[in-house]
């Protein structure tokens, strides 16, 4: 099993630069998008749903994967949203790449992030997609300047940046349900002990496994919020499960930290189950649990220490999640706070 092969708390000044002038375009792009009525998020700006579950870390674990949040069995209750990655609100039949955050509750310990550091809460945020589309913050700015420029900006970029096309291409698809897909960290966490040396803390990323016997299809002819009415008769009708994993960095050539548009091969390292993701059966489809899910922020970096967010594309994300999260709760008028509980 091979180490983490980069400093988790390294930070270059051409990295925060970068950074800085990411956040300043994602602002920019909030606010004109947004001017004049509810400040959304940057993306992930569409909302499936948010929804009642339950994380059980397993009881049977090997001593190895007893690490910090999965160190002792436990139930934790959660709020799960399912978003799309887009930056604006469209049709699900033009497909996209699907996005869970999940909040556990209840959650002992210290957290990562000093304004939230004695919170009981613990964000976890996966992907439809198994990899990054950019390396560095800088590249990730580069990608966000063309989304939102004109058509002449797109073209340019795709056409001189094929490989980011085709990983966006094959990952914006359409799903049939947001309950039946895998989902994947797509950047890497530390594992272990934070006071172990970086080169002797191990690397993982999440995987979580929809656990389904018979997976929907799309419909034929699918109306624009398919994914949520979805999701809403099948939990209608009982629950969802996912087994929630990691994946072990087992070589650092091929499972690179700095480099999160490369995934992590299944076959070299197949994700070993740390516990089990239990979407209740429920009503969720309501105006109130919906303004929940608007005002709740989610963030990687909002962890125990454990767990922390390693290479570069995770440094910039904890700049960028704080200062926008705060920037839409001060513009909404809304407190930024962490749930205690269910209550909406």
């Amino acid at each position: 099993m091979a180490t983490s092969s980069a400093a988790p708390d390294a930070t270059s000044p051409g990295e925060s630069a970068q950074t800085l002038a990411l956040i300043e375009r994602l602002k920019l792009m909030m606010l004109r998008r947004d001017a004049g009525g509810i400040q959304g998020r940057d993306v992930h700006l569409k909302m499936h749903g948010l929804m009642r579950a339950e994380f059980s870390v397993a009881p049977d674990l090997p001593p190895e994967l007893r690490v910090g949040l999965f160190a002792t069995p436990a139930t934790y209750h959660a709020w799960v949203r399912f978003s799309n990655s887009a930056n604006e609100i469209k049709s699900d039949a033009k497909g996209d790449i699907i996005g869970i955050g999940i909040k556990l509750m209840g959650v002992p310990g210290r957290k990562m992030l000093d304004k939230q550091a004695d919170a009981p809460t613990h964000d976890l945020i996966l992907i439809s997609a198994p990899n990054f589309p950019s390396r560095t913050a800088g590249e990730f700015d580069a990608l966000v300047a063309a989304v939102i420029g004109n058509l002449w900006a797109k073209l340019s970029y795709f056409v001189t940046h094929p490989r980011v096309a085709w990983m966006l291409l094959s990952t914006m698809v359409k799903h049939a349900n947001v309950l039946q897909i895998p989902y994947f960290s797509a950047v890497p966490y530390a594992f272990g002990d934070p006071a172990a040396t970086p080169s002797a803390r191990l690397a993982v990323k999440y995987v979580a496994l929809p656990r389904v016997p018979q997976p929907d299809r799309v419909p034929f002819d699918p109306p624009g919020n398919y994914l949520r009415e979805a999701a809403a008769r099948q939990l209608a009708r009982g629950e969802a499960v996912f087994d929630f994993c990691v994946q072990f960095q087992r070589d650092a050539a091929s499972m690179p930290i700095e480099d999160p548009s490369r995934a992590w091969s299944l076959a070299l390292s197949p994700p070993r189950r740390v516990a089990s993701l239990r979407i209740l059966q429920q009503t969720f489809d309501t105006p109130e649990i919906d303004a929940c899910g608007e005002n709740l922020s989610y963030t990687p970096w909002h962890c125990l220490a454990e767990h922390q967010p390693l290479g570069e594309i995770n440094h910039a994300r904890r700049l960028i999640y704080e200062t926008l999260s705060e920037l839409r709760h001060e513009r909404n008028h809304v407190p930024r706070s962490e749930p205690s509980d269910w209550q909406v």
